[in-house]
C-alpha cells in the first residue's frame, strides 16, 4: 500500500507540475522571470504553446512529439510562405517522396498578414485536433484548441478545403489535411498507434524492485522493466507493468533534411532497419572480457560512482556559474578519446567556463552550491518530468524563452533588417522543429539497430557476475565489474551488507544513491548516499519509471540537445545566449520530486547554447539513464543532424533549390583522416585501404548540403592538405577523387 500511495502522490504531483509549467510557458514567470502579455506574441507562437500543452496532457513519447512539433511547425509554415514572395513551401504544392500535396495557388490578399494569421490558425488547429484525438487527456486539449481558435476570431465549424475563392481559412483546412494525409504514409505507423510492427526483446525483462538482474541472457542488449505500476514522464499511470520498446523501427519515418543517400539498412531477423549517420558499435562485453569489455566496464561503471554525488551533505562545494562551467574545448568532443571528456570520480567535464560575459563586458557571478543539489536538480530539469513536454519541446520552451529576451536582435542568422514576430517565430519553430524530427530518426533509428542495454541492465548484470579486477581475490569474473576502492568493492565477513549468516560475502557493493526504497515522503525524506549492495542499485529516477522504455544508444537527450544548440545559435547568429546568459532557479526544498530538495536554492546557468545542451548530456549520466558511450555519439550525431536541418530550412527560407554534389558512380576506396576534429588552417592527414595509382589527386570538401567550399590538388605520394583558413566552424565531407575512384570521410572543423 506504501509504493500505492507513493504512485497516487506522484501522479498528483504530476498533474500539479503540468499546470505550474503552463503557467511559466504562457507567462513565462515560474522558467525565466520574463514576462510578456499574450496580445503581443504572434500566432504561431500562441500555437505552439498550445501544442506543447497537450504534448504534457499525452503520453511521454519523444519521437511522436518530436514529429508533431516538425509536421505542425511545417503546416503554419506553409500556410505563411504561400502570402510570401520568396520563401518556398515545404509540403504545399511538393512531392516528398511517394506523397504530393497538389496547390493551384491562390490570389494575394489585400491584407496578406491577417491572411496569414488566419491560414496559420486553421492549419494549426485541423492537425493538432487529428493528432490529440487519441491523447489521454483528449478531451481537454481539443478544448483547449478550439478555444484559442475562437479567441483568435475564427470559426471552428468552418471546414471547407475549397481554397480557389481565396479563402485563407479554407487553405489552412487544405493544409492541414495534406499534413495528414502525408503522416499516415510517412512510416510512423501512426494508424497503428505508432507500435512496433517487427522488434521483439531478446531478454526477459529485469523486476527492478527485486535484487540483481538473474533474467539477463545478453549482456550487451536492451532489456525492458517490470514494474508494479509504470508511470511514465508526463505522469500518467499506464495500463501494464512491462513497457514496450518505444520507436525500434522510426529510423524508418521520413525526415526533413535527411538524404536517402545518407541512410543505411541493416537487416535483423529478416526486417530492415534504417540507420542515418552510423557511428559504429558501441563497446560491448565479451565473457573473457576481451575485445571492448574494458571499455564497455568503464563507461558503466562511471555511472555508478556518478551516483555517489547525489548527496547534498558530503560537503563537496562547486562554482556551477558560467564562469566556471561549460565552455568545453571542441577537440576534446570525440569518441576516440571518450575518456578525456569525464572525470571518473569528480564527476563532470573539463570545462574551463567563460572568463567574462561578452555581452556584459563583465564576469560572471560566482554561485557555489552543494554538488550533490546541483546534480539532483541537473537529473530532474533535464529528464523533463513528470511534467514533461519530452525533450524536444523542452527545446521548444528554451526557443521561447530566447524570443522573449530584451536584447534579442529578431536578425536571421544575427544580419540583415529585424523580422517582425510571426516571420521569426515561424522560421525558428521550423527549423527548429525540423532538427527535432530528425534528431528522433536518427537516434532511435541507432538504438533500434544496435538495441543497447541501459545501466540498471548492466550494472546489476556485471554485479551478478562478480568481480573482474583481481583474478587472485574471490568472486573474479571476467566480464565483472571492475573495482574502484571507496566507490565499488566487495563485501567482506563483518560488513554491514554481510548479511546475518554472511551470506553476501563476496558480492559487490557501491557508495552510491541509496534509491527510492529510502524515501517514503518525497516532500520530506532524502535517500542519501552510501554504501548499498550493487544487485539493489537504482538510477535517480521514480521507482515506477526507473529509467526509459528503449534501448540507450545512443542518448535521445544529447542528440536533440546538440541539434537544437546548432539551431538555435546558427538561427540567431550568435552562440551565446541573448544577454550572455539563461537561468532557471530551482527553489529550496520545492523543486524536487524524487526527493526533498534541493537544500539551498539552486540556478541553473547557460552561457551558450552549447553549454546548455552539454549540461543536459552530463546530467543523464548522473540520473544513471545513459554512460558516456552513449552520450559523446549523440552529441556528434545532433552537431550534424542540426547543421542539416537548420540548412534546409534556410533554402527554404530564401527560395534557393538544394542540389547534391558528390558523384556516385566511382570505385570506393576506404579512407581514414587525421586529427578529427581538426581545426582550420591546420594540416589534414589521410591514409588510405591500398595504394594509390595517381601522383595527384583531387580534394574537395562540401559542405552539409552538398554545396562545394573548398577545392585543391594533393599529392598521393604524401596524403595531407593544408586547410584554407577561413573554412568555418562545422561538419564537412571531405571528397578524394582519382580517375575512376572516390574516397569520402565526413571532417568536423573546429574553431
Amino acid at each position: 500500500m506504501a509504493l500505492l500511495h507513493r504512485v497516487r502522490w506522484l501522479t498528483r504531483m504530476g498533474r500539479i507540475a503540468r499546470r505550474a509549467s503552463f503557467l511559466s510557458v504562457c507567462c513565462v514567470v515560474l522558467w525565466f522571470d520574463v514576462a510578456e502579455a499574450q496580445s503581443q506574441r504572434s500566432v504561431a507562437r500562441r500555437w505552439n504553446e498550445a501544442l506543447l500543452e497537450a504534448i504534457r496532457n499525452d503520453f511521454a513519447r519523444p519521437t511522436v512529439h518530436a514529429r508533431n512539433l516538425f509536421h505542425t511547425s511545417a503546416a503554419m509554415y506553409d500556410a505563411w510562405a504561400v502570402f510570401d514572395d520568396v520563401a518556398v513551401p515545404y509540403l504545399l504544392g511538393n512531392r516528398i517522396g511517394f506523397f504530393a500535396c497538389g496547390f493551384s495557388g491562390i490570389e494575394m490578399p489585400t491584407d496578406r498578414e491577417a491572411a496569414r494569421e488566419e491560414a496559420i490558425s486553421y492549419a494549426a488547429y485541423r492537425l493538432l485536433v487529428h493528432r490529440f484525438s487519441a491523447s489521454p487527456e483528449a478531451r481537454g486539449s481539443i478544448n483547449s484548441f478550439r478555444t484559442l481558435l475562437t479567441e483568435l476570431g475564427y470559426n471552428p465549424g468552418f471546414t471547407s478545403m475549397d481554397y480557389s475563392d481565396g479563402s485563407p481559412a479554407a487553405l489552412g483546412n487544405y493544409i492541414a489535411r495534406c499534413m495528414i494525409d502525408f503522416g499516415l504514409q510517412d512510416g510512423s505507423n501512426e494508424s497503428g498507434g505508432y507500435a512496433s510492427t517487427a522488434y521483439r526483446p531478446v531478454n526477459p525483462p529485469l523486476h527492478p524492485a527485486d535484487p540483481g538482474n538473474p533474467a539477463l541472457l545478453f549482456s550487451n542488449r536492451w532489456q525492458s522493466l517490470s514494474l508494479q505500476f509504470f508511470i511514465d514522464q508526463s505522469g500518467h499511470l499506464l495500463p501494464g507493468n512491462t513497457p514496450p520498446f518505444l520507436g525500434p523501427e522510426w529510423g524508418s519515418v521520413r525526415p526533413f533534411a535527411l538524404s536517402e543517400e545518407e541512410r543505411v539498412v541493416r537487416v535483423r531477423e529478416g526486417y530492415p532497419y534504417s540507420v542515418y549517420e552510423d557511428p559504429g558499435a558501441p563497446p560491448l562485453i565479451q565473457p573473457d572480457g576481451r575485445g571492448t569489455s574494458a571499455d564497455y566496464m568503464w563507461n558503466f561503471a562511471l555511472v555508478a560512482l556518478w551516483s555517489s554525488h547525489l548527496d547534498p551533505t558530503d560537503g563537496v562545494l562547486w562554482d556551477i556559474s558560467p564562469g566556471a562551467l561549460g565552455n568545453v574545448d571542441p577537440a576534446l568532443q570525440s569518441v576516440d578519446d571518450i575518456k578525456s571528456l569525464y572525470r571518473l570520480e569528480e564527476g563532470g567535464d573539463p570545462g574551463q567556463g567563460h572568463a567574462i560575459n561578452p555581452r556584459r563586458g563583465m564576469p560572471y557571478e560566482s554561485q557555489v552550491v552543494p554538488r550533490g543539489d546541483y546534480t539532483r536538480v541537473l537529473a530532474e530539469f533535464w529528464a523533463d518530468g513528470p511534467e514533461s513536454e519530452t525533450p524536444p519541446g523542452h527545446w521548444f520552451v528554451l526557443l521561447n524563452y530566447v524570443n522573449d529576451q530584451p536584447e534579442l536582435k529578431r536578425q536571421f542568422r544575427g544580419k540583415g533588417p529585424e523580422l517582425d514576430a510571426l516571420s521569426w517565430d515561424i522560421k525558428a519553430y521550423m527549423a527548429l522543429g525540423g532538427a527535432m524530427h530528425d534528431a528522433a530518426i536518427t537516434a532511435w533509428g541507432i538504438k533500434g539497430w544496435y538495441d543497447y542495454i541501459r545501466p540498471i541492465s548492466a550494472l546489476r548484470g556485471m554485479a551478478d557476475r562478480g568481480q573482474s579486477s583481481d583474478p587472485s581475490a574471490p568472486n573474479y569474473a571476467a566480464d565483472g565489474i571492475p573495482l574502484y576502492p571507496g566507490y565499488i568493492e566487495s563485501i567482506r565477513a563483518g560488513d554491514a551488507l554481510a548479511g546475518s549468516a554472511d551470506e553476501h560475502v563476496g558480492k559487490i557493493k557501491f557508495w552510491a544513491w541509496r534509491g527510492p526504497n529510502y524515501v517514503e515522503n518525497p516532500e520530506e525524506e532524502v535517500a542519501g548516499v552510501g554504501w548499498i549492495r550493487a544487485e539493489d542499485w537504482w538510477p535517480y529516477q521514480r521507482s515506477s519509471f526507473v529509467t526509459p522504455p528503449f534501448a540507450g544508444y545512443i542518448s535521445g537527450h544529447s542528440t536533440y540537445s546538440r541539434a537544437a544548440a546548432e539551431v538555435l545559435a546558427l538561427f540567431t547568429g550568435d552562440t551565446f545566449f541573448p544577454g550572455g546568459m539563461a537561468s532557471f532557479r530551482a527553489q529550496r526544498d520545492v523543486f524536487l520530486t524524487f526527493e526533498k530538495g534541493p537544500s539551498v536554492d539552486v540556478v541553473l546557468q547557460w552561457a551558450t547554447y552549447k553549454d546548455a545542451a552539454d549540461q543536459c548530456s552530463l546530467s543523464r549520466i548522473w540520473g544513471g539513464i545513459h554512460p558516456p558511450s552513449d552520450d559523446m555519439p549523440g552529441r556528434l550525431v545532433g552537431a550534424w543532424v542540426g547543421q542539416k536541418a537548420f540548412a534546409l530550412a534556410e533554402q527554404l527560407f530564401t527560395g534557393r533549390d538544394t542540389y547534391s554534389a558528390l558523384e556516385q558512380d566511382r570505385e570506393v576506396v576506404h579512407m581514414r583522416v587525421y586529427p578529427n576534429p581538426q581545426r582550420s588552417g591546420d594540416v589534414l592527414w589521410m591514409s588510405f585501404d591500398r595504394p594509390l595509382p595517381e601522383d595527384r589527386v583531387q580534394v574537395t570538401f562540401y559542405n552539409v548540403v552538398g554545396q562545394r567550399v573548398y577545392s585543391q590538388s594533393m599529392n598521393a605520394r604524401r596524403p595531407a592538405v593544408s586547410l584554407r583558413s577561413d573554412l568555418g566552424a562545422g561538419i564537412y565531407v571531405m571528397s578524394v577523387r582519382g580517375e575512376t575512384w572516390q574516397a569520402t570521410h565526413r571532417v568536423v572543423f573546429v574553431d
